[in-house]
């Protein structure tokens, strides 16, 4: 065999030598386009993803970023998620509704290794990515409705900012039972807002009861209980400071986590958190009661300009209860605009 292979190419009188010599260069050829497009095809998608993580990542910066400085952390968070090339931010708008829209590019000039034979030095590629976000809460308005029972509670509002772990009170509703002994028990409420140790009383519910012949000619929104042959009429009023206040307004726009707890300190259940599977299925939402196992995130909780109104069953009735069984009941207004949080952002394109 060796020796046929040698007179095969020493062979004067034939042709077929030649020929698959110059076959050779076209498929040499076409072998090294394959292994170039396929490297560009890798290269494409390994920059389309860094450039979704990195449009993705200018959209939790502080309102208050300049879009020269969302340009420069766009590129740095492209490199950091092994983009190549240059990541361009072509748009970042923000409309009335505080819906923001993004878009964004990177391009690559890909060196080549086979193409340079046909005098190809570089292929360029290029990607792009958008993103759309829309309004997150960040104001809360709380304001107490009624709150009864028999039992001391205080209602908080938590928030932590950014970028931090602590948690920090911001809002803080105050029970004290006035001890008449009627059935459901009437007292007065404070709300509060806070401000590291600031605390601003916002409005004050105070409630009083009495006890009556009959239910004839009662003023509008008495309350009328009845034990035995015991008629029990409760009166609230309330009033705001400022006198035209709407309750406890709160800036949560720095806020990444939101939660609220309630403390009953006679209960067996000392605290209730919203956060809580355990405990949240005693919070009420619109009159829908929170399924068993199940955690509450605020910032969906609260509506986006609407009112949501919301309860508490303090821990004297089991759950499943209907919502007339609470005893903490309050309304909250959701105001929403563009902010940090990242979990309204999605990819379009």
């Amino acid at each position: 065999m060796p020796l046929s292979g040698n007179h095969f190419l020493s062979s004067e009188s034939g042709s077929l030598a030649p020929v698959l010599a110059i076959m050779l260069i076209p498929m040499c050829a076409a072998l090294g386009l394959s292994v170039d497009y396929n490297a560009a095809i890798a290269t494409k998608g390994s920059m389309q993803n860094a450039l979704d993580a990195a449009t993705l990542s200018i959209t939790t910066l502080p309102t208050s970023t300049s879009l020269a400085d969302r340009q420069v952390k766009l590129q740095e968070s492209f490199a950091a998620n092994s983009g190549q090339g240059t990541a361009k931010l072509d748009g970042f708008v923000v409309a009335a509704d505080g819906t923001s829209s993004i878009n964004a590019s990177a391009s690559f000039a890909m060196p080549t290794n086979f193409m340079q034979i046909a005098r190809v030095d570089t292929v360029q590629i290029g990607v792009a990515s958008a993103v759309r976000k829309r309004p997150a809460l960040v104001q809360t308005t709380f304001k107490v409705d009624k709150v009864s029972g028999h039992w001391n509670k205080t209602m908080t509002l938590y928030g932590t900012k950014f970028s931090e772990t602590a948690v920090n009170p911001l809002m803080k509703i105050t029970y004290v039972y006035n001890n008449f002994g009627d059935p459901k028990g009437y007292g007065t409420s404070t709300v509060y807002t806070v401000n590291g140790s600031t605390t601003t009383k916002v409005q004050e519910q105070k409630c009083t009861t009495r006890t009556v012949l009959n239910f004839l000619n009662l003023v509008v929104g008495a309350i009328t209980q009845t034990s035995g042959y015991t008629k029990y009429v409760t009166t609230c009023t309330n009033t705001m400071y400022p006198a035209n206040g709407a309750g406890a307004v709160i800036d949560v726009s720095l806020m990444d986590s939101l939660y609220l707890q309630m403390d009953v300190p006679s209960a067996q259940i000392t605290k209730l958190k919203s956060n809580d599977p355990n405990t949240s299925n005693r919070l009420y939402l619109n009159g829908v009661e929170v399924a068993n196992g199940e955690k509450v995130d605020i910032f969906t909780a609260v509506p986006c300009g609407q009112s949501s109104q919301q309860a508490w069953e303090d821990g004297g009735n089991p759950v499943p209860a209907p919502v007339s069984n609470a005893d903490f009941f309050y309304t909250v207004t959701g105001k929403c605009d563009f902010n940090q949080r990242a979990s309204q952002t999605v990819l379009t394109q």
